[in-house]
């Protein structure tokens, strides 16, 4: 998360950024940072004990850091959550879809991939891991994260699902042939000759035989 100064609510008239300003929602009481370059909605312990938030956002290409992922977003982020209290825990729940594109793994043409994740998420108060201490987590408790002192950053929260919702391979289409290791050829659009040249260069030698 990125190192940021948040002041509380009542408290925004004189910004810690010069150029910025910042709104509290009466309906929601969500607190959002306007600044040069982005809209930084941030969900708050302190708000959430009063009634649960709604949150509606569209992120634009470019707006997110996704931490040095080998994709890139192509089209707008939208994401719908509410977010409320479950005894000590954050509950965000809701659904957010865009379009990634990235390389394929086997022939590194470019794939378009939609993104339609719903997710349930449980946070915690970051305070209560000691740091120190080795923390044993029970299986049905391998869901929850960790929120820091001034709450959970919407954007931060959205950047990690997108990451987590790309496969574990990416592939153009199934039956994709890929790359030739030693010429480079897309064996999808063009016939490799590495296996002729081969065949030619190895049946004049005395080991060609043992190459068969």
């Amino acid at each position: 998360m990125r190192e940021q100064a948040y002041r509380p609510v009542g408290m925004c008239t004189a910004s810690p950024w010069e150029g910025q300003r910042c709104l509290t929602s009466h309906a929601s009481r969500l607190i959002i940072w306007f600044s040069a370059t982005e809209v930084i909605v941030l969900i708050t312990l302190e708000e959430l004990q009063l009634h649960r938030i709604s949150v509606s956002k569209t992120y634009p290409a470019g707006a997110l850091d996704y931490h040095g992922a080998e994709f890139r977003q192509v089209g707008d982020l939208k994401v719908d959550a509410v977010a409320e209290l479950v005894g000590v825990e954050i509950r965000v729940r809701g659904h957010l879809g865009t379009v990634l594109e990235c390389a394929c793994d086997r022939c590194l043409g470019a794939v378009a991939i939609p993104v339609e994740r719903d997710v349930d998420l449980f946070y915690r108060p970051m305070k209560e891991i000691a740091r120190d201490e080795e923390i044993e987590i029970a299986e049905d408790e391998s869901d929850v994260a960790f929120y820091p002192e001034e709450g959970i950053e919407l954007a931060d929260l959205v950047s990690e699902q997108v990451i987590l919702s790309l496969p574990m391979k990416v592939v153009c289409r199934p039956d994709c042939r890929g790359l030739c290791p030693a010429c480079g050829a897309n064996r999808n659009w063009e016939p490799c000759r590495c296996s002729k040249q081969t065949s030619e260069t190895s049946s004049g030698s005395p080991f060609s035989s043992l190459l068969g």
